[in-house]
């Protein structure tokens, strides 16, 4: 099976790829920006008819496009997450290859969710920012492209390589600092939020698995559990050997807080939405996976801690 990957040196792209890799049956041709690819490029400025001379040339049966801009203001992220959508799905309907999509979508789209609640994929997409809104822009460009195609709502991504920007970055980074300078107490904001974490490389098996089978349209990865961050923190300290104390602030938004988002108070989580959380999606995400399970015989294998082991495992490299 030949399969084309975009996005290849991403967060998730270069797992995928290891994945896709070790799969003897897969010829794997990556293309991206980045001079690492085995093609270059640029799906945002690129023309949807130089994609297509390309797809017909390797002629692949499977397109995996984990490529996208998680940051940035709305004009940048739709340039990167829907228009370059766009340029797949277009160059896909007018080559001859006759590829399945796979495409990595975000669990950003649905925005925030009742507290308690699982989110499956017949949920009413309501996303909270820009970046979820050009992601559901893709995945609505996906559906109604006719291709033979399937969306991957991705929850959040955890383990290796997750990056210093990210709410589970930041709490390994300060722990980092406080470990370093020997602080006895580290104080935290903004672990209020309760998200669903799952190990990118349990994503990477997902995309392995989708790229093989004959399903279609949006299906949830994520682990289908809700962690709160607070608790997250606790499972850091544990794994890094951080004898401190753990301090949740409670007072106005610091760096950390304005990362992550942090509830006024406990009361707030009986609503979806309480404060204004970056990534738009409230104070609690939970995936309902059964669909992956059923579609896709796929399951979450690595748990919170494995992930969290690997993320202090970089940090720690840096002290």
């Amino acid at each position: 099976m030949r399969v084309l990957l975009i996005g290849a040196n991403g967060y998730l792209g270069r797992f995928v790829a290891d994945r896709l890799l070790a799969d003897p049956a897969v010829q794997l041709t990556a293309l991206g920006r980045g001079d690492d690819a085995d093609v270059r490029f640029d799906l945002a400025s690129g023309s949807p008819g130089a994609l297509t001379r390309f797809l017909d040339a390797v002629h692949p049966g499977v397109v995996v496009n984990c490529a996208g801009a998680t940051r940035g203001g709305a004009r940048e992220l739709t340039r990167h997450n829907t228009v370059a959508v766009a340029t797949v799905c277009e160059a896909l309907r007018r080559s001859g290859c006759g590829a399945r999509l796979v495409q990595i979508g975000c669990s950003a789209e649905y925005g925030p969710s009742q507290p308690g609640s699982s989110t499956a994929e017949d949920a009413v997409p309501r996303p909270g920012g820009p970046y979820g809104v050009s992601k559901l822009a893709a995945t609505e460009l996906v559906l109604g492209s006719g291709l033979d195609a399937v969306i991957l709502r991705v929850f959040s991504p955890a383990g290796p390589g997750t990056p210093a920007g990210s709410p589970l970055g930041r709490l390994a980074e300060a722990m980092r600092r406080a470990m370093q300078s020997g602080d006895g107490e580290l104080k935290l904001g903004g672990l209020g939020a309760q998200r669903d974490f799952i190990d990118v490389r349990d994503v990477a098996r997902a995309v392995h698995a989708a790229s093989l089978s004959a399903a279609q349209g949006v299906i949830n990865i994520g682990s289908g559990r809700a962690v709160r961050l607070r608790d997250a923190a606790a499972v850091l300290a544990r794994v890094a050997g951080y004898g401190g104390t753990l301090h949740e602030l409670d007072g106005p938004p610091g760096p950390l807080r304005a990362s992550i988002g942090h509830p006024r108070s406990e009361s707030d989580h009986a609503a979806p939405v309480a404060y204004p959380y970056p990534d738009g999606c409230g104070s609690w995400q939970q995936a309902d996976v059964r669909t992956a399970r059923d579609r896709l015989g796929w399951r979450p294998r690595i748990n919170l801690e494995e992930s969290l082991a690997d993320i202090w495992m970089e940090a720690a490299c840096r002290i």
